[in-house]
């Protein structure tokens, strides 16, 4: 099993909910969260204007931080391919800040309700 994260738009939480659930994988995990990359923060990312004069710093000295959404989900082995591929399908803009995409391994995973444990816990 792996932990996909992948670290998105805020606007494209949606679309990358529906097409997991095209997948067979309805179940994620979602937060939103600031951060920035190498980028250094891009004013475009905000849902509100920004002063020329902020925006003119923004772009020698970076941002503090850009909002962006945690997405994660854990998959089997055999299926992380296919769903980090739909990710980037959906998320890719060609343009800086389109995010980024981690696969972590899991040990195991235990349902609380039932007590049943691996793949079958999913």
């Amino acid at each position: 099993m792996k932990e996909i994260i992948a670290i998105i738009r805020p606007k494209m939480v949606s679309a990358t909910k529906a097409a997991l659930e095209e997948l067979g994988f309805p179940g994620i995990t979602a937060m939103a969260v600031l951060g920035r990359g190498r980028q250094r923060g891009i004013g475009s990312e905000v849902g509100f204007s920004i002063e020329t004069e902020l925006l003119a710093k923004a772009k020698s000295g970076g941002m503090k931080y850009v909002p962006k959404r945690y997405v994660s989900l854990v998959v089997p082995d055999g299926k992380v391919d296919e769903v980090v591929d739909r990710i980037v399908e959906v998320n890719q803009t060609a343009s800086v800040g389109d995010g980024k995409i981690f696969v972590v391994p899991i040990e195991d995973a235990v349902r609380v309700r039932t007590g049943e444990s691996g793949e079958s816990a999913l």
